[in-house]
């Protein structure tokens, strides 16, 4: 009599899945990677063009508890993907693992084959408008997509040392910034990929902190392309970086003359009831006058 033997699906994947992953630890123990070769090859693809240099970082402003802008600057999903790619003997997964209709989440697990250290990382990114409508099933896609991306770079470099990255950051920033460029056509290029998203001359202006355009020399170019970088990847949105920053200055402009306006009447009024009566305001009418 034969006996009926019952394989499980579920079991079958995870002992197929844990053959693959030792095969791989085995291999990466027998050719472990040389960190001058893999500094050299992360150097020469960032710095193969100044385009690509210019991608591999994101910088963002913040305003901090203390009012004071705080500029957050890091390295980007496509600088992540050169590290992985020539740091080898890495295994990275990503996947989404949550959609409530309001949030949706997405993990990424990096593995190093070598030493045999993995982390993994989750992010979330909202999925309903300003008015709580949940987004179309293409941006969701399109959202999720941008959530794994930045689950990838996180734990990219949450696996590969800092102290490996240091090293070449300031050579591909050299190459970002550019030795001869020109920055009036470097400038006008920007602004106008800005003006594509609806980012207008004064809300880059406000951004930077700077009174006119003229004032966006190297560095502040490299500082508008970065936070386009970290705009494309969807580690921020054009609403969230400059269209609510201007509404809230608008509004806090508004507030402050409403209350200047308020304070002025009040005082108009008592000095007219003491019979002081300030030079900018009509004896008769208590009104300000303006000058």
């Amino acid at each position: 009599m034969n006996d009926i033997i019952e394989v499980k699906q579920a079991d079958m994947l995870q002992a197929i899945n844990r053959a693959e992953v030792d095969i791989q630890i085995a291999t990466a123990k027998q050719y472990p990677r040389d960190l001058n070769a893999t500094l050299n090859k992360i150097a020469t693809y960032a710095t193969m063009d100044r385009e690509t240099a210019e991608d591999c970082f994101y910088v963002l402003r913040r305003k901090g508890n203390n009012g004071q802008d705080s500029v957050i600057e890091g390295l980007s999903v496509r600088m992540a993907e050169i590290i992985a790619g020539a740091w080898g003997n890495l295994r990275v997964q990503t996947r989404i693992i949550g959609n409530d209709g309001r949030m949706i989440t997405a993990q990424a697990i990096c593995h190093d084959l070598e030493t045999n250290f993995a982390v993994s990382k989750e992010v979330k990114r909202r999925i309903t408008d300003k008015n709580g409508r949940t987004y179309s099933e293409d941006m969701q896609v399109v959202t999720g997509n941008a959530a794994a991306s930045i689950a990838f770079r996180n734990a990219v470099l949450a696996v590969i040392p800092k102290a490996i990255t240091k090293k070449v950051i300031n050579e591909v920033k050299l190459v970002a910034l550019g030795q001869s460029i020109d920055v009036e056509t470097a400038r006008q290029n920007c602004i106008a990929n800005y003006a594509k998203r609806g980012v207008t001359e004064k809300m880059l202006c406000d951004y930077l902190g700077i009174k006119s355009v003229a004032e966006i020399d190297k560095e502040r170019l490299f500082e508008l392309k970065a936070t386009l970088t970290a705009i494309n990847e969807g580690t921020t949105t054009v609403q969230e970086t400059f269209i609510k920053p201007a509404l809230e200055a608008k509004q806090e402009t508004a507030a402050k003359k409403k209350a200047t306006t308020a304070q002025e009447k009040a005082a108009a009024a008592m000095a007219q009831a003491t019979g002081t009566v300030p030079e900018n305001v009509n004896p008769e009418t208590g009104e300000i006058i303006n000058k």
